[in-house]
């Protein structure tokens, strides 16, 4: 099918209520219809533009550097050059989830229905090195549902995007499925009071202290190889800790270049826009400045209107952790193959995120790599499971004697 412009239908983070009068102070309030799951349909297979998402042409030696800061990984392995030159591939290369910080996603379709990224699969080839070029492409895959009626918000959707990454070679880099669940807001918001926690969590000082300190004890496996001969069946992976997560490690994200759909702008390349396409913004009634729809991430009161209590993360964003969790794990002669992530409860500012892994098995592929297998998890301090997850290893074996 021919290439479709993302703009000509708003979605999820970029909807929001236009009126003859422009602008308001609401996100729609758009309703499943029997002609919005035709015009789904009919885009099945069409591949879309994503001109106004690209953040990232190249991994060059910056780009990298700031999108490891964004997510809080201080591998050298991708940040120190003298490092990198003596590891195994002989030159920096970037964290396998780089490729957010080149195209983080792309919206289609659903005008005026909240949504929030569901689930997440990958699959990944050959590192990417610093000087690489990489271009995706992105197709519709299409929908499940609806849903007659859940818990969380009512009627609800899941779409499939994915997106393919390669190098100027053509070398396939990674494969990304991207599911969105798609909700009418209203029910949502509904809904919202049920699940009302305390947020932001209410932090006692020696807690602080004991997480930072964990924190500050972490590091990665790096240039001591982690073979697969020594690895053992229910072996637990060492735990990462992100939080309490505050405004600026939100704020980072974005400023990695990892988010958002689209971009980001300011002054007025912002205001040319929202003009253009009303529905991407609205008005917030405390400073009344035009916001994007997806400062859900980072304004409480967007937030609030899309169902959930405070602002809270990007889905790719608790992946990225994740992946940072198995390349601590891995070390650098270890090689990620795939991974699966289901987003389950909201991780919002004030939370803290412990992941972690167990392997649950080990063999020989296809293809002769020594792989592990791994289920992995992430929970925050309510002890919920908010990100279950599976992963593929391949690791080195010990040399022969």
């Amino acid at each position: 099918m021919t290439i479709a412009e993302t703009t000509a239908e708003p979605t999820a983070e970029t909807t929001a209520v236009a009126t003859d009068a422009g602008i308001t102070k609401e996100l729609a309030l758009g309703k499943f219809t029997d002609k919005m799951l035709a015009d789904m349909r009919a885009l099945i297979g069409t591949e879309l533009r994503t001109e106004s998402c690209l953040n990232n042409e190249y991994a060059t030696r910056l780009a990298v550097m700031r999108f490891c800061e964004g997510i809080g990984d201080d591998n050298p392995l991708y940040t120190d050059a003298a490092y990198a030159n003596d590891g195994p591939h002989g030159t920096l290369v970037a964290p396998p989830s780089f490729i957010f910080a080149c195209l983080g996603s792309v919206q289609v379709g659903w005008p005026g229905l909240g949504g929030f990224h569901a689930e997440t699969k990958m699959t990944f080839g050959a590192p990417i090195r610093v000087g690489e070029k990489i271009t995706a492409n992105v197709v519709f895959d299409g929908f499940d549902g609806p849903i007659a009626d859940s818990n969380f918000g009512g009627r609800r959707i899941k779409d499939y995007l994915r997106q393919e990454y390669r190098n100027e070679e053509g070398e396939l880099k990674a494969t990304f499925i991207c599911s969105r669940m798609r909700f009418e807001r209203g029910e949502m918001q509904a809904r919202r009071e049920s699940r009302a926690i305390e947020v932001p969590h209410p932090w006692k000082e020696a807690e602080i202290a004991a997480i930072e300190e964990q924190i500050l004890a972490e590091k990665p496996r790096g240039a001591t190889p982690r073979y697969w001969d020594d690895v053992q069946v229910g072996e637990e992976m060492d735990v990462i800790t992100k939080g309490p997560l505050g405004l600026t490690d939100f704020i980072a994200f974005i400023a990695a270049g990892a988010a958002p759909i689209p971009r980001v702008a300011a002054h007025s390349v912002a205001l040319k826009r929202y003009h253009k396409h009303p529905k991407w913004a609205f008005r917030d009634p405390r400073t009344h400045a035009l916001e994007p729809v997806y400062s859900v991430h980072y304004n409480d009161y967007a937030a609030q209107l899309q169902g959930a209590q405070i602002a809270y993360d990007v889905g790719i964003q608790r992946t990225c952790w994740q992946i940072h969790s198995l390349t601590n794990w891995m070390g650098d002669a270890g090689q990620l193959l795939a991974l699966t992530g289901q987003y389950r409860s909201h991780v919002y500012l004030g939370d803290v995120v412990r992941l972690g892994g167990r392997v649950e098995a080990k063999e020989v592929d296809a293809e002769g790599r020594h792989i592990v297998r791994l289920v992995t998890w992430a929970t925050n301090q309510r002890g919920q499971q908010c990100m279950p997850g599976t992963a593929v290893v391949a690791l080195p074996t010990r040399p022969a004697a």
